[in-house]
């Protein structure tokens, strides 16, 4: 079963950064689009940004010129770097494997990002 690990939040200033990683144990990683997935308070879960396999990323649009999403399948390993963050930033980060488009596995515990000053 593979296990999703995310890490990397924290508190930070609005203009500020962080790198989130997410480590993936299992062999399908590398073979498989991987997503990262917000969720703030009162809200509901959304897609921030994919990655496919071959390295072509998405981006939602609220985030798109600040966020970049990479991977390193050497490390199972997908990592988000967020620069000019904003408060509505400010939420519980996951990633997850995506299949057909869809979050396929289970959530893991999340980062928590809170975006103050």
């Amino acid at each position: 079963q593979v296990q999703l690990v995310e890490s990397g939040g924290g508190l930070v200033q609005p203009g500020g950064s962080l790198r989130l990683s997410c480590a993936a144990s299992g062999s399908i990683f590398s073979s498989n689009t991987m997503g990262w997935y917000r969720q703030a308070p009162g809200k509901q879960r959304e897609l921030v940004a994919t990655i496919t396999r071959g390295g072509s990323t998405n981006y939602a649009d609220s985030v798109k010129g600040r966020f970049t999403i990479s991977r390193d399948n050497a490390k199972n390993t997908v990592y988000l770097q967020m620069n000019s963050l904003k408060s509505e930033d400010t939420a519980v980060y996951y990633c997850n494997l995506l299949v057909l488009g869809l979050p396929h596995l289970g959530w893991g515990q999340g980062t928590q990002v809170t975006v103050s000053s």
